[in-house]
C-alpha cells in the first residue's frame, strides 16, 4: 500500500531535525582553525638565493594560539645562513591578516592571506614582498616561501611534527 501524501510529508518533517543536525555538527569549511597547526615541528629544507646558489637547512618550527589566533616562530639554519621568522595572525571566517618579522635581516611587515583545512596562504609585505604557503595534515607540512627583490629567491622546507 502506498503512503499517502499527508503521510509523506509528516516522515519528510520527522527526518528534518535529525538531518539538520547532521549537517550542522559537520566540521565547516568555512571557518577552518589552527588547531591541526599547534605544536612543535622539525625537519629540512632548502634556500635559494638570485645568483642561484643554494644550500640545505635544518629547520623547527612553532605554532602557538588558539581559536582565531596564531603565532608561528621559523628557525632555519645552514652552513654559512641563519632564517628566523616569526609571525602573528588572526582569522576571521578563513581570511587571515596580521604582522610578520625576520630577526637575522631586521626586516618586519604585514600579513593577508587565506586559511583551509590544509592549506595556510600568505602574502607578505614591508620590508620583504613575498609569499608563504604552508600544506598540511596532523603529521607533515611542507612550506614554500617566495620572495622578491631580496637575494633570498625561495625558501622550501619539509617538517614532521615532534
Amino acid at each position: 500500500m502506498k503512503p499517502s501524501r499527508p503521510a509523506l510529508w509528516r516522515r519528510a518533517y520527522a527526518w528534518t531535525p535529525a538531518l539538520a543536525a547532521t549537517v550542522f555538527a559537520t566540521p565547516s569549511f568555512a571557518n577552518p582553525t589552527f588547531e591541526t597547526l599547534l605544536g612543535s615541528w622539525g625537519g629540512s629544507g632548502t634556500y635559494r638565493l638570485q645568483d642561484g646558489t643554494s644550500e640545505r637547512l635544518k629547520c623547527d618550527a612553532y605554532y602557538t594560539g588558539s581559536g582565531t589566533q596564531l603565532g608561528i616562530a621559523v628557525r632555519c639554519s645552514g652552513k654559512t645562513n641563519k632564517i628566523e621568522m616569526r609571525s602573528k595572525v588572526s582569522s576571521s571566517g578563513g581570511a587571515l591578516s596580521g604582522s610578520w618579522e625576520e630577526r637575522t635581516y631586521n626586516a618586519s611587515g604585514a600579513v593577508t592571506g587565506k586559511l583551509t583545512e590544509q592549506n595556510l596562504t600568505l602574502a607578505i609585505s614591508g620590508g620583504v614582498a613575498g609569499t608563504m604557503k604552508i600544506t598540511y595534515d596532523k603529521s607533515k607540512q611542507n612550506v614554500a616561501i617566495d620572495t622578491e627583490g631580496i637575494p633570498l629567491k625561495s625558501v622550501t622546507v619539509s617538517l614532521s611534527r615532534k
